[in-house]
């Protein structure tokens, strides 16, 4: 899922990448001045979108991972009603008051001279009217993920960025639009880019459905409440970037504004790699943490860390390598080139303690520890940066600024060490402490069958180990050769209809037996065709009895079956 939730990650950035770069090149220092100036207001909607799609993540993943297919709707239809509100409100708002709110944001008054007010305005004028499509973009990514749309993503992100690309040169060269047509190219870009999400979200295929009984309270509070840590988080950055802001104006006037926003957006745009990182992390901690999948979420731990050092210490390398080329990609000044340089590979250090940092609050975010999350947000990406830049900046200028980004992400990951060994009561040298999983989490390890099957003879091989585990853990004969059974009549059928036609190489069928008090729970996940067993079943209810026999002898000996596909995946879990 990587690649792609990078690439998506991206679909709110790379039309910021290259408006910037337009306006550098062509538009000169006060524009780019404006730039950055404007971006707290995209980081509030930013922040906003992230908090829906935080929310989406986790819900959905939970309601999938408890095969609750009314829940997934539910969080389906709730999402797209609060973007829908919160996008009406937010351009109302941004269109009535935009001069007011280009003053707070220190573009000083509207008087003749300081066109650093009149961009500023223009800007934000012409990307709000893009506002519903930025807000609907973010909220499609993690639908899309889930239902395995990975190639259309990688087709919007795609067409997003040719879009923008063309309208920002039109109107520059063309239509003479300014920092208004910059940011009017921007929000043709998003919609032209969720065009392409709409037409699979509003196909009969599609495995989610807006139904208006399903907006419910309930739904929506749980919704915020799961994506609240993110709303904390891109809050955060926004006070943070509103008070470095200030203090460039300070310590540097106009250039050191011109050249932060130069360091910020090639910083989104590497955020995008621990961002994907994390945003798989917490997709697939919600889902794995309500399956109660303990190996699972421990084997995400390891995976996501490995990823976030590697992948981010490529990233600033190749970043700290470029970065006198990239400052001149952007600017055609001498003073803030300079300035950017220096900056840019300073804020290039951070980038691997950020990583590990974003992943793991991402991780506490899916596994139910909000607290922790939104403690983590905070020192991260506020309170650590920001006291570290005002005191710096006293004693090294810009240098002291540009290094508060390292040394914010330092002591944000020894504050969190502290954190969990004082939650282990014992100092954290291993990763499954940093799990932070309840003692009584899913069942004991010796409680726990999980094989994986690949080819028929492995159906056979595993249903008959299954049925000795569960004799020797005490289950009678005839109730262990059922749940050996169960599994052998559904193995045969995935992996004779639904790998047919598939390389046998690619075919996987994820066994999970958890032996609990009063009741076994068998998961059978499998990468096959789109199949809902339970469904079929009710389906061919009247059909004779030797019709179907295998499915219908399962079905009839389990007390509860759900399913739910999910990330492209079946997903069966039996209760007998």
């Amino acid at each position: 899922m990587l690649l792609t939730q990078i690439l998506s990650s991206m679909t709110v950035l790379l039309c910021l990448l290259i408006d910037s770069m337009v306006i550098g090149r062509f538009l000169g220092v006060d524009s780019m001045t404006a730039y950055g100036l404007a971006a707290p207001i995209l980081l509030a909607f930013s922040a906003l979108g992230s908090m829906i799609s935080a929310g989406v993540q986790v819900l959905c993943g939970q309601t999938m991972g408890s095969g609750d297919r009314e829940g997934v709707n539910a969080c389906f239809t709730v999402s797209v009603a609060f973007a829908a509100v919160i996008a009406a409100v937010g351009l109302i708002v941004c269109l009535a008051f935009t001069g007011p709110v280009c003053t707070l944001l220190g573009a000083g008054e509207p008087v003749a001279g300081n066109d650093v007010f009149f961009h500023t305005r223009g800007y934000l004028r012409g990307f709000i009217i893009g506002a519903p499509a930025f807000l609907f973009a973010q909220i499609m990514v993690p639908f899309m993920q889930m239902s395995g749309q990975r190639i259309r993503l990688i087709a919007a992100v795609g067409l997003m960025t040719a879009t923008d690309v063309a309208c920002d040169l039109l109107s520059v060269f063309v239509f003479h639009g300014g920092m208004f047509g910059i940011g009017l190219a921007s929000s043709v870009s998003y919609y032209a880019a969720l065009a392409v999400g709409l037409a699979y979200l509003c196909r009969r295929s599609s495995i989610f459905r807006f139904r208006r009984s399903l907006l419910k309270w309930k739904t929506g509070l749980d919704l915020l409440r799961c994506g609240v840590p993110t709303m904390v988080n891109q809050l955060s950055l926004v006070l943070l970037t509103f008070v470095l802001n200030k203090l460039l104006l300070e310590v540097g006037q106009n250039v050191a504004v011109a050249a932060y926003s130069v360091i910020s957006t090639v910083g989104n745009i590497c955020y995008s790699f621990s961002g994907g990182i994390a945003s798989v992390a917490l997709m697939l901690a919600s889902l794995l943490y309500m399956d109660e999948d303990k190996t699972g979420l421990r084997d995400l731990m390891r995976t996501m860390l490995f990823y976030a050092l590697t992948v981010c210490a490529a990233v600033t390398l190749v970043v700290a390598a470029a970065a006198p080329w990239l400052v001149r990609v952007f600017l055609d000044n001498a003073a803030a080139e300079q300035m950017a340089g220096i900056g840019l590979r300073l804020f290039a250090l951070s980038l691997v303690p950020c990583a590990v940092n974003t992943a793991l609050k991402n991780y506490y975010q899916g596994v139910q520890h909000t607290g922790l999350t939104q403690s983590i947000s905070v020192m991260q990406n506020f309170v650590f940066t920001a006291l570290f830049a005002f005191v710096l900046s006293r004693f090294f200028s810009m240098t002291g600024i540009w290094l508060s980004f390292l040394c914010g992400e330092v002591l944000t990951a020894l504050v969190v060490w502290l954190i969990v060994s004082v939650r282990n009561r014992k100092a954290a040298v291993t990763l499954d402490g940093y799990a932070l999983l309840p003692p009584d989490f899913g069942v004991r390890d010796g409680d726990l069958f999980e094989r994986q099957i690949r080819s028929a003879a492995d159906v056979t091989a595993v249903a008959g180990q299954m049925t000795q585990f569960c004799q020797l853990h005490g289950r009678d004969p005839r109730q262990s050769a059922a749940i050996g059974r169960c599994l052998e009549e559904l193995g045969a059928d995935i992996m004779r209809h639904g790998f047919a036609g598939q390389d046998k190489d690619d075919c996987l069928i994820d066994v999970r037996l958890m032996l609990k008090p009063g009741e076994t729970v068998l998961r059978i996940r499998d990468n096959g065709v789109d199949f809902d067993p339970v469904q079929y079943t009710q389906q061919h209810r009247q059909d004779p009895a030797d019709s179907r026999r295998g499915i219908r002898t399962v079905m009839g000996m389990v007390k509860k079956a759900r399913y739910v596909n999910s990330m492209g995946l079946n997903n069966l879990t039996l209760i007998l």
